[in-house]
């Protein structure tokens, strides 16, 4: 094989903006760095090495699907939204009594 069968990548296909980004469940506070080209308005330090952070409500770490664990965490107070929202309706059920 010489060198006029080489074949080179091209170039201006890939992002820019491709680099090594901290992501951060925010149920259970595990950090892991992996190469990604979402934006981050905030930045963290992991071992000595700053990085920008995405802040995420799930992951591995945390997903009942890889945990094995059956109950997920309300991060986001789901639950409570949803109790505030229909709570005149409970009060019109014990009015009705």
């Amino acid at each position: 094989m010489g060198i006029e069968n080489i074949v080179t990548m091209k170039t201006g296909v890939h992002p820019e903006n491709y680099r090594l980004v901290a992501f951060k469940d925010m149920s259970n506070d595990d950090v892991f760095i992996t190469k990604s080209t979402a934006e981050a308005k905030e930045n963290i330090t992991v071992d000595g090495v700053e990085y920008p952070l995405i802040k995420v409500e799930i992951s591995r770490t945390s997903h009942p699907f890889y945990t094995g664990k059956t109950k997920l965490i309300d991060t986001a107070g789901r639950i409570d939204k949803f109790k505030n929202k229909y709570k005149k309706f409970d009060k019109q059920e014990k009015k009705e009594e």
